[in-house]
């Protein structure tokens, strides 16, 4: 069974955008489970930019790249199935047109310049505001390293398809066997039927600022589930922010589309 449901085939792949870096090989590891659970294969897609042809020696370099990309993938779990795939155009529209029949669509996202305000480039932001499928935005700290490890935090609210945020956030968490921290009032019905998921329940932002001061809870946040409300921000979020999820920006994001 697929984590969410959407417009797109729930049979796609998974696809991730590689481009080379320590950050795009984060989200093939971090999408390998995602194309486990759902049973369907990892595509692994690298923009060749707005060349119709590739230049002279890149060939070499692109190879090389999705070669990492696959080597990562399966030293992830050696089950997983894969595909590599080059395609011209910008990375934000090769992706765009790839969610079309996609099941996710997952991309690294590396530290943005201590001198630039917003938090995403402009690749992941058009991603986020116009893929057809959920996105999941993995964050890399300085280091390099992922930055994953932490709760699943999701905000519950009055909105239509809050429920979905909710369903998403309480699959991750038993998929990477991770506490789900919902940010409300309204989780008892949840908690019945994920019985098996470890859940902080707090009520606000305030709220769970007070709860971490005053409990041994891990503080970090590994993955925030978002709606499309959020998508629009994501493009000029800036820290501090006054999302519900304290701590929102610094973390790795899922995006989901009801």
């Amino acid at each position: 069974m697929p984590a969410w449901t959407s417009v797109t085939p729930s049979r796609g792949p998974v696809v991730v955008g590689v481009d080379g870096s320590r950050s795009a090989l984060n989200a093939v590891t971090w999408a390998v489970a995602e194309a486990v659970d759902r049973d369907v294969p990892l595509r692994i897609v690298h923009a060749l930019g707005a060349e119709p042809e590739p230049r002279p020696g890149q060939n070499y370099a692109v190879s090389h790249v999705l070669a990492r990309a696959e080597d990562a993938a399966h030293q992830a779990d050696d089950s997983v199935s894969t595909e590599v795939v080059t395609s011209p155009g910008r990375p934000g529209d090769v992706l765009v047109c790839e969610s079309r029949r996609a099941s996710l669509i997952c991309v690294g996202s590396h530290p943005r310049p201590c001198d630039e305000s917003a938090l995403f480039g402009p690749t992941v932001a058009r991603l986020a505001q116009r893929a057809a499928c959920p996105v999941a935005i993995i964050r890399s700290r300085r280091d390099g390293t992922p930055q994953t490890d932490g709760a699943i935090t999701v905000v519950l609210s009055d909105e239509p398809a809050n429920d979905d945020l909710v369903r998403v956030a309480m699959h991750e968490g038993r998929l990477r066997g991770a506490t789900v921290r919902q940010i409300d009032q309204r989780t008892d019905s949840w908690v019945r039927r994920y019985p098996d998921v470890h859940v902080e329940i707090v009520t606000d932002a305030a709220g769970l600022r007070s709860h971490l001061d005053n409990t041994e809870s891990d503080p970090r946040i590994g993955l925030a589930v978002v709606g499309p409300a959020d998508t629009e921000a994501l493009g000029s979020l800036t820290i501090p922010n006054s999302h519900p999820i304290h701590g929102f920006p610094d973390c790795s994001v899922l995006v989901v589309r009801g």
